[in-house]
């Protein structure tokens, strides 16, 4: 039988020279890419809010890899990072043996690495397009919601605000106004609306003041002018507060004042609870992220005018083509992008069901009636002329306003297409807005080009496969910071770790 050697195993054997951490870490191991990458970087926004003096700092440079790296590693916890800088060789040759604790780390991602990391991704993204890995002159958009750091049960409702403040201004009046009478005063102006916190107290303090004067008014009187003065006052101040913090917007947290409630696609419950959260947009590009941008906005059409405006603000030009779903194709999308000269791929809420044989083959649908566009009149199939009657104006909740025109026809009563053509009494009166008609032929005739063919197969794999990775392979479905500012730089963490992650997958695969 064959004598077994083991190897020497001597766990308290001295090294005669100390091993260097980086012979233990590969010449390919993606901690080195992201070293590189952060050694590029441009980092004297973070080295300037240092205000010198007192103790040593840590490195701005190396505390910067480190958050970055445990991104890259789907560790979002403070506490986790310190741990790792005690066990993990990547970490620990990131830091050079340094070892900030979780509260270093986090003060360091709040108050210096937030106000700048927005920067940082916009030099990430241009050493992307100085390797070639993107052009910039494409963006495919979309946009998710992801949950914020807020209690879900900790909602404002701005009608119900709204509501009980007006319920509140009737009664108050009521009382102050019973007490006015009794008093014989002069009667406080009644204006429309309701009253400010302010100009309640000065009447219910001039009030006060002239009962004690006169020394008249009932107990019952004078104690419900007192609870106006403890009560009242207070809760309607606390209203106007409410109403200030959510401005233009429906609901807002109370534990996170910038999320707003909207319905999430994880819905545990399938009830179609609303939760506090963000709008995420992004534009990919070979599934690198390009851009975001972050809105309380539930509906994505609202966004997408604000979000490209803040591309050419961070590059300084424009894509030349933007490709989006049917959820930003309105009339005053497609406007601004043909006034800014942008070739639009983006699909409009009627495209697929237009693209149907059914649909295509109706003769009475309004699109497939012929127009007159000198003389202002459609045609019916039964070659009825069908005049214009007026216009209705519609504006829309960011300020556009669309104009329709109704073109009715002059008899349906003997038509014997009467029964197909439409169901209602009298003339068929349709309504038309001709501008959105234009735009959505041009769009129609994009999407379904050959150019147009080959964006509409690469979207469904470009901005979605994005966040399908963010959500499930990196587990981030919600925000572990609390306000837009934080929330904002935390995303923009996240998308440098992805885009390194998506650089040193190419670079391994050859797929510059």
């Amino acid at each position: 039988m064959a004598k077994i050697v083991f190897k020497s195993y001597n766990q308290n054997d001295n090294l005669l020279f100390p091993p260097c951490l980086g012979d233990f870490i590969a010449a390919n191991d993606p901690v080195r890419v992201l070293n590189a990458v952060v050694d590029q970087l441009d980092i004297r926004g973070i080295e300037d809010s240092y205000a010198g003096g007192g103790a040593s700092s840590y490195h701005p440079r190396m505390l910067v890899k480190v958050v970055f790296y445990a991104y890259l590693q789907n560790i979002y916890s403070g506490r986790k990072m310190e741990e790792l800088l005690r066990r993990d060789v990547n970490f620990m040759w990131l830091s050079g043996m340094q070892r900030p604790d979780f509260n270093t780390i986090n003060l360091f991602r709040k108050n210096r690495l937030a106000p700048v990391v927005d920067n940082l991704f916009t030099q990430v993204v241009e050493m992307l397009v100085e390797n070639r890995f993107i052009s910039l002159e494409v963006q495919y958009i979309d946009g998710t919601k992801i949950e914020a750091n807020a209690n879900k049960y900790t909602f404002v409702w701005k009608k119900a605000t709204k509501t009980h403040q007006e319920k509140l201004d009737k009664k108050v009046k009521s009382v102050l106004s019973e007490a006015e009478r009794q008093l014989n005063m002069e009667m406080g102006e009644e204006k429309e609306g309701v009253m400010t916190s302010e100009e309640m107290a000065e009447r219910t303090e001039r009030i006060l003041g002239k009962m004690e004067e006169a020394g008249i008014g009932d107990k019952a009187l004078r104690k419900a002018v007192g609870t106006v003065k403890e009560e009242s006052v207070p809760k309607m101040k606390e209203y106007e507060e409410k109403l200030e913090i959510l401005g233009d917007r429906n609901s807002y947290s109370k534990t996170d004042h910038d999320a707003s409630f909207m319905r999430m696609k994880e819905d545990a419950m399938n009830n179609g609870q609303t939760k506090p959260g963000y709008n995420v947009q992004i534009s990919t590009e070979n599934q690198f992220i390009t851009h975001f941008s972050m809105s309380w906005r539930p509906n994505d059409w609202g966004v997408f005018i604000p979000h490209l405006d803040m591309f050419e603000r961070r590059f300084g030009r424009q894509s030349r083509e933007v490709v989006a779903d049917a959820g930003y194709g309105n009339e005053e999308n497609y406007e601004y992008m043909d006034g800014n000269g942008i070739e639009g791929y983006v699909k409009y809420p009627m495209f697929h069901t237009e693209l149907k044989r059914g649909y295509a083959r109706d003769p009475f649908i309004p699109e497939h009636l012929y127009y007159n566009e000198e003389d202002d009149y459609f045609v019916c199939p039964m070659g009825q002329h069908m005049e214009c009657i007026g216009e209705t104006h519609r504006t829309s909740e960011l300020g556009y306003i669309s104009t329709a025109k109704k073109y009715k026809a002059q008899n349906c009563e003997q038509c014997p297409l009467r029964g197909m053509c439409f169901k209602g009494k009298g003339n068929r009166v349709i309504e038309v807005n001709v501008k959105s008609r234009l735009y959505r032929n041009q769009a129609r005739e994009r999407l379904t080009c050959e150019r147009g063919l080959y964006h509409r197969s690469m979207r469904s794999i470009e901005p979605e496969a994005v966040f399908g990775q963010l959500k499930y392979d990196c587990g981030f479905k919600r925000f572990h910071y609390k306000g837009k500012r934080l929330v904002e730089a935390e995303f923009a963490t996240l998308a440098i770790a992805h885009n390194i992650r998506k650089m040193i997958a190419r670079t391994d695969a050859g797929g510059r």
